[in-house]
């Protein structure tokens, strides 16, 4: 079935009555003339905050043991000060979904968009001026809560920019282009000290800024605050000048009538707004215990508990294997289907984790008398490519898209919140107890915990997860409230 086939009950569902011949015939016109070029861009300018959180998050790994060995006793780091310095971005992170949440109600996704370049360039230039570890800390918070709000509104502002034959593609780049920021800081942190590492961090936060002024806010935010031209002319830069958009900004229109104007906590009984809010929050908690976020804070820690001569170079091909599979994963986002990568994604970790722990069970058990056998790196380092890989292709991308396609646009601000809360504050508890985890559990036990809760990630996947591939906003909040199928 074809696009335009997809939305012929749903223009019928909405109007009450079949769809006049001519209204086909002009959505069919629309789609032939509908250019992405602009589109393309405005998705480019808001991924920058992706880019700069993604740096924000692989910091961490490169700066961890330069400081841990700096000659300032003031900015030295102990065991415990380096485990906050690489967690206490989450606590940041937390706070800053709750603030994107308002942000993007009050004052737009756009202008949320070029707000939250401000904390990130402060917080790192708060990190380049440490002269003590508390400020280290409070560079660390500053643009953890920059990229809480980042991890908020970007996906928010793609779907609701992006026609729904390339959501999939266009919402997929978030968290390639996170990858890319963490690759990219490995890569850095291998020739600049930490200082000099934050400056280059601050960069693409100032992009961002300068390059979001210049791109239209969203048409579904324009028309639910009932600013109908606005809307249209967003729509016209997004989807090009000649394409005829009254009938997507009427449909569009419709959606955001049905819903109402405001948003009350008796609402959360409603299944069309409990269910996708659920399934949001549901998704975020997996993502974190499959241990993703953990492996990547303490990448190069790992590696020499592994027994890695150079660390470095290992970390980087991590963030290599994450932006080559992230890049596959947004190409065939929209072909394959959501649910497709996601089991896909979650068998692969179910095995590298499993994996993992097995090499670290025959690392700590070496024969009497006998040094570890050093061919077993090859078994870390493989399993380590297959959990990256496994993840950059399903769990990494899809919650993020999957979030911002299925929540209701009346209750994004509210339900978002919560969603990018659960994400950091699950990052948080799995990121400050890893290392507990590996002292308690042995770095074994800790990774076959892991396997585990691959496991039940893809249960959660294959009985609760619908299937959002090809389905407009519209037919997606149709579905969680029972009124239209796909």
């Amino acid at each position: 079935m074809d696009i335009q086939d997809e939305r012929r009950p749903l223009l019928e569902a909405e109007s009450g009555h079949p769809s006049p011949t001519g209204l086909i015939a002009e959505q069919d016109a629309y789609l032939s003339k509908v250019k992405n070029g602009k589109l393309y861009l405005a998705t480019f300018a808001a991924v920058l905050g992706p880019l700069s959180f993604g740096f924000v998050l692989g910091y961490s790994s490169p700066a961890i043991p330069e400081l841990m060995n700096d000659a300032n006793a003031r900015l030295r780091l102990n065991e415990d000060q380096a485990s906050w310095f690489g967690s206490i971005v989450t606590v940041g992170a937390a706070v800053g979904g709750l603030l994107g949440g308002w942000m993007v109600e009050k004052i737009g996704r756009k202008v949320s968009l070029m707000l939250c370049a401000l904390p990130f360039v402060f917080g790192f230039t708060i990190i380049i001026a440490a002269q003590n570890v508390f400020m280290l800390y409070v560079g660390r918070v500053l643009t953890g809560l920059a990229s809480g709000v980042t991890s908020l509104v970007v996906p928010l502002y793609i779907s609701e920019t992006a026609h729904e034959r390339v959501r999939g593609l266009l919402g997929s780049c978030v968290q390639l282009m996170v990858v890319l920021g963490i690759m990219g800081v490995y890569l850095a942190g291998m020739f600049m000290d930490w200082r000099w590492l934050a400056i280059c961090c601050s960069v693409p936060p100032t992009l961002l800024m300068v390059s979001m002024y210049f791109m239209p806010e969203t048409p579904r935010y324009l028309l639910f605050h009932g600013k109908r031209q606005e809307a249209e002319d967003a729509l016209r830069y997004l989807r090009g000048p000649d394409a005829p958009v009254e009938w997507e900004c009427a449909r569009i229109e419709d959606a955001c009538g049905e819903q109402g104007s405001s948003f009350r906590l008796s609402d959360l009984k409603d299944p069309g707004i409990y269910k996708p809010l659920m399934v949001g929050v549901m998704l975020m908690a997996f993502q974190q215990m499959t241990g993703i976020n953990a492996i990547m804070f303490y990448a190069q820690n790992i590696f020499e508990q592994a027994h890695f001569q150079n660390s470095d170079l290992a970390s980087v091909l991590v963030g290599l294997i994450q932006v080559v599979f992230t890049g596959i994963a947004a190409v065939i986002m929209d072909k394959a289907g959501r649910k497709v990568l996601l089991v896909i994604s979650g068998a692969a970790m179910i095995v590298s984790t499993a994996a993992f722990g097995v090499y670290f069970y025959l690392m700590s058990k070496p024969a009497v008398g006998a040094e570890p056998h050093q061919d077993l790196t090859w078994l870390a380092l493989a399993s380590m490519a297959v959990f990256i890989s496994g993840f950059a292709i399903g769990w990494g991308p899809i919650p993020w898209l999957i979030m911002s396609e299925v929540i209701p646009i009346r209750v994004r601000g509210f339900a978002s919140a919560a969603v990018v809360l659960t994400n950091w504050g699950m990052a948080f508890v799995v990121t400050k107890t890893f290392q507990n985890m590996m002292d308690g559990l042995t770095s074994a036990g800790t990774f076959w915990l892991f396997s585990v809760m691959c496991a039940l990630n893809i249960v959660f996947t294959i009985f609760f997860i619908p299937e959002t591939k090809g389905k407009t906003l519209e037919q997606i909040e149709a579905i969680f409230r029972g009124t239209s199928g796909p």
